[in-house]
């Protein structure tokens, strides 16, 4: 399938934009006062009900958030482990080495076969990741500690058969580094995902959902954990210095059409939008763009880029604490662009830092040291991962006592070291996979790494209609779970359609 280009991408926009605002315009009553239509046919009528839910808010602690986010990783692991289990006895006869390169080869086009693989993926990594962070949400220090005891002694109890294992499979799998930086990146999305619609239910802990001005909550993780995801594998970091000018439109373009097509979005339908995390105008996609223009033109080695990022950070740190601060946490706005959208635009300067760093460190330790399968070199790539995330865990606490507090709004200092300890440490826990014998993705990775982008927006998409056809800070935590569970196998099922049929999605 051909991938649709910037052209389609904007006829597309274009059409539902033009679909939306026809609805909009045939539900409106004649001959009725415009004002008293707009109270009467509100697609969002709880609106303000919704905002206000998602306002005002404080976090949680920078322990429970490290704890959530040893779960995932464990999960993850525990899954291969227990496909490992299931499928040993059919190494020894090498009908699962033929089933592995299969796989590789034909990528598992069996409908039955694939079905079940990730229906026990989903079992036992997603469903279990909803359930701790709505109805288990209180158990999360204790299923943390369960999980990694567990996860350690299965693998001290089988490694005795690993060797036997990774010499009947030959050199046909992933590297361990790629397999964790691919696990990792697939399993940011799946969680963005369940966390955007998860928010607006009473069942998701508010603790969780984004800080108002300052403090730590999972969901403040979202852009920042993007842009370190994007930035560890991103074209500097493999060394590409130079990249035209065309080359960079086409990346920058669509971003920029996903950006105004959602502005558009929800000031069509009256979409719930808190003003106080970008601004009036700017969303999540204008970030991006923005960070992926300033790096098309600026051509930085990835060997400097750590030392200009930390330049950059300082910089904007310092001008925080000099007044910028009280300007961007202020809740007064004057009509001006810059002074609507002050959040959005200022923060850029932190999150290009971020991507910079970012950059850095994916050169240095994945495409450098982390290049080679030698078995000293992914021990360097390994043991270089886990001190790092002990040194920006180490910055963040000592940031966040005496220079500034956490704050995404900003994106100051402190905030990007927190962002890069949580994402080097559950790339830490997922590099355990250098003891885990299969070395390969779960089908589930798979099937979302192949159109992830496109699985994110239909998250997006997802998320919003739900909320435009149910009031959701009415559900039941029966109801609620139930709708998270249905959304998430609906979104496996599309991507996974998409993958069995090896339909992959491009904007650029």
């Amino acid at each position: 399938m051909t991938p649709p280009t910037v052209a389609s991408v904007s006829v597309l926009l274009a059409s539902l934009l033009f679909i939306l605002d026809g609805y909009g315009a045939s539900s409106v009553a004649p001959r009725q006062p415009a004002v008293m239509d707009l109270s009467a046919k509100s697609l969002n009528p709880n609106k303000r009900l919704k905002e206000d839910f998602v306002s005002n808010l404080t976090g949680s602690s920078m322990l429970e958030i490290a704890a959530l986010l040893l779960i995932v990783p464990a999960l993850v692991l525990l899954r291969q482990l227990s496909s490992f289990s299931s499928e040993k006895g059919l190494a020894s006869t090498n009908i699962f080495v033929r089933k592995m390169n299969d796989r590789e080869t034909s990528k598992c086009k069996d409908l039955r076969s694939s079905t079940l693989e990730l229906a026990k993926d989903f079992a036992i990594v997603i469903l279990p990741v909803i359930l701790v962070f709505t109805v288990l949400a209180e158990w999360v220090y204790f299923l943390a500690i369960i999980l990694m005891v567990v996860l350690l002694f299965c693998i001290s109890a089988k490694r005795p058969s690993f060797s036997t294992f990774n010499t009947e499979m030959g050199p046909q799998h992933l590297s361990s580094s790629k397999m964790s930086i691919l696990s990792y990146r697939v399993f940011m999305v799946v969680i963005t995902c369940i966390c955007i619609l998860a928010v607006d239910f009473k069942i998701f802990p508010r603790r969780y959902a984004k800080t108002e001005t300052y403090g730590t909550g999972l969901m403040d993780l979202g852009v920042g954990s993007f842009v370190v995801a994007n930035s560890l594998v991103s074209r500097q970091a493999r060394g590409i210095m130079f990249v035209n000018w065309k080359v960079a439109l086409q990346s920058v373009s669509p971003l920029v059409l996903l950006g105004a097509g959602r502005l558009i979005f929800t000031a069509g339908v009256e979409y719930q939008v808190h003003v106080g995390e970008y601004g009036v105008h700017w969303n999540f996609f204008f970030t991006l763009a923005a960070i992926s223009l300033l790096t098309s033109i600026f051509h930085i080695h990835p060997k400097y880029c750590g030392i200009f990022g930390l330049v950059i950070l300082i910089a904007y740190q310092m001008s925080l604490k000099y007044g910028l601060s009280n300007f961007l946490l202020s809740s007064e706005r004057a009509s001006d662009i810059i002074s609507q959208n002050k959040e959005g635009l200022f923060s850029i300067f932190g999150y290009w830092g971020m991507y910079l760093i970012g950059v850095h460190l994916g050169f240095s330790i994945f495409f450098v040291n982390g290049a080679s399968t030698k078995a000293a070199n992914k021990q360097h790539t390994r043991s270089s991962v886990w001190i790092l995330c002990i040194i920006f865990w180490l910055l963040t606490v000592i940031l966040d006592r005496y220079v500034e507090r956490v704050s995404r709004r900003m994106c100051n200092l402190s905030y990007v070291t927190f962002v890069l300890a949580l994402n080097l440490q559950v790339l830490s826990v997922l590099m355990l996979s250098d003891f885990v014998p299969v070395q390969r993705p779960l089908l589930l990775e798979e099937v979302f790494n192949q159109n992830l982008l496109v699985s994110f927006l239909l998250a997006n998409v997802l998320t919003g209609l739900i909320n435009l056809s149910i009031d959701t800070l009415s559900a039941s935590s029966i109801a609620a779970v139930s709708i998270l569970v249905g959304y998430m196998l609906f979104l496996l099922a599309a991507v996974s359609f998409a993958w069995f049929h090896n339909v992959k999605l491009k904007f650029w």
